[in-house]
């Protein structure tokens, strides 16, 4: 068994200066690895809140240090920006007697495809399997091509198990286009599930009118009820609708298994 009692976790979020729940499941991912007591320090940061990426590694006394990016895919964040403010001149980097260790973004470990699976099992479980449509929806456009990237193997991943009668991805603002999922889906029910880390403006707010489950941008997703009016009676169809797939509990088995695999790889 793998042992991290002499090292430390860093989990890196994005933030938000706007969205109060956009940290919220990088907090409670840290929460749940320190109650289990693998690490001797873990901590978190945020590009837009505090505590901040500049102080993170400040004071961390452990030789070693696995820092984990806590986003959906590779891209401008987590191969520019987290490097450049954590100071990181790449996969591993040695200050003196410390060594830190950068891995892959959570959304690009195969444990994500596990993630996706309970958490429309756990969404819709009177969904029959043989006669429900499950769509995995990302971004798009090419600002976030990495993202609807990451979306589509997951997709691949899916449709090799057999699982669900049709898996399909979708996007907000490339085709193909969420807004028209009542037309791609030729199933009675369907899941939709949002293919993001945190359940921002996005997942609670645009989606929701994109399904057509709401006529207007909502509240905050603590404040409202669209994750929890499930199904949604459309188009002749049962439509359920997932929270952000980032705010998983599993998610923070997920940052483990980043930190494993980059753990067996430099042995």
């Amino acid at each position: 068994m793998i042992t991290y009692s002499d090292k430390t976790l860093v989990i890196i979020g994005h933030g938000s200066t706007t969205n109060p729940d956009s940290s919220e499941p990088t907090h409670l991912h840290a929460d749940r690895i320190r109650a289990r007591r693998l690490f001797k320090e873990v901590r978190v940061a945020f590009w837009k809140e505090e505590p901040s990426l500049r102080d993170v590694l400040y004071g961390i006394e452990t030789p070693e240090t696995f820092i984990v990016p806590n986003f959906i895919s590779e891209g401008y964040f987590t191969q520019t920006v987290l490097p450049r403010e954590l100071e990181l001149s790449g996969k591993v980097t040695c200050r003196g007697t410390q060594r830190f260790y950068y891995t892959d973004p959570v959304g690009n470990h195969p444990s994500m495809t596990n993630v996706i699976l309970r958490r429309a099992q756990q969404t819709a479980p009177q969904a029959p399997p043989g006669e429900t449509t499950l769509f995995i929806v990302g971004h798009g456009t090419n600002l976030n091509d990495h993202s609807a990237e990451a979306a589509r193997e997951q997709v691949d991943r899916i449709r090799a198990m057999n699982c669900y009668a049709h898996i399909l991805p979708a996007y907000m603002e490339e085709e193909p286009l969420i807004s028209d999922w009542w037309k791609m889906a030729t199933t009675s029910y369907v899941i939709v599930v949002p293919f993001f880390i945190s359940d921002g403006l996005h997942s609670y707010q645009d989606i929701p009118v994109l399904l057509g489950i709401e006529k207007e941008v909502g509240p905050a997703a603590s404040q409202s009820e669209v994750f929890r009016r499930n199904p949604y009676m459309l188009h002749e169809k049962t439509l359920y609708y997932t929270s952000a797939l980032g705010t998983e509990p599993m998610m923070a088995e997920v940052i483990l298994d980043q930190v494993a695999a980059f753990f067996t790889a430099k042995q």
